[in-house]
């Protein structure tokens, strides 16, 4: 399992610890990721992604999964979250 969000494409960061002497050592930023069921209204079912926390107040904030992955890249999905993406597409064109 990949330590990369599945909507945004963040993923880990290098940088370094700096300790009291100022030594450097290298060390990694891993992204905040949670495990969520988010709900599709078009689909009207839960699909299970592997998300950051600000990738899910983005979601919020575009009032769901759908608007969301709406005005989303196809570059920065994963080929999960792409699937879904084409689903919710097919339905809405199907229901229009």
């Amino acid at each position: 399992m990949s330590r990369r969000c599945e909507l945004t494409g963040k993923g880990p960061m290098v940088g370094n610890n700096s300790s009291h002497a100022n030594n450097k050592t290298k060390r990694r930023y891993l992204p905040n990721l949670q495990d969520v069921s988010l709900q599709s209204e078009t689909l009207g079912r839960a699909i299970k992604l592997r998300i950051t926390a600000s990738a899910l107040r983005s979601v919020d904030h575009r009032g769901g999964l759908d608007g969301y992955l709406a005005k989303a890249k196809d570059t920065e999905l994963s080929a999960n979250a792409l699937k879904v993406k084409k689903e919710i597409a097919k339905a809405q064109a199907a229901s229009a």
